[in-house]
């Protein structure tokens, strides 16, 4: 059934947009480039101040870091869509992909996680030492979508 989405998506107008179009594919390969710069640049920044300095003014950086991370990923996701559609049967069945899918999961669930717990006290000035945590657990899933993200190509 996996599979048959898969063919389902690459013979989509979507998938054959991606494999046909003359800068379709390459400009979704560049933005979702860019993306990942703002996902991981906006989050490590954040993550390094919560770890730096126990969350001490994190709100500060968070509140310039979190909206430029969240635009990466808004930018992620339909350039993501494109070049996952142009080659869809290949890259679904790709153990990096698998890895990237996981963290980019654990990413989101511990963002959420980490606004639910502390979002009210993020601007008051200092976060409890448990955010740590959930700072570190960030940055390590967030580079590890990065590096599984360049791994796709060569597995």
């Amino acid at each position: 059934m996996y599979l048959d989405l898969l063919a389902a998506l690459e013979s989509s107008w979507l998938g054959h947009a991606g494999r046909h179009s003359a800068w379709l594919y390459t400009v979704a390969n560049l933005l979702h480039v860019l993306g990942s710069a703002f996902v991981v640049g906006g989050i490590a920044v954040f993550d390094l101040k919560v770890l730096a300095e126990h969350g001490k003014h994190a709100w500060e950086v968070g509140r310039y870091a979190i909206p430029l991370a969240a635009a990466g990923l808004a930018l992620q996701v339909p350039t993501g869509a494109i070049l996952l559609a142009a080659e869809a049967r290949s890259l679904g069945v790709n153990p990096a992909f698998y890895v990237k899918l996981v963290f980019i999961a654990l990413g989101l669930v511990n963002v959420a996680l980490f606004h639910l717990r502390f979002g009210k006290v993020l601007r008051a000035g200092a976060l409890p030492p448990e955010a740590r945590a959930y700072a570190f657990v960030s940055l390590a899933a967030w580079v590890i979508v990065l590096l599984a993200g360049r791994m796709i190509a060569y597995l």
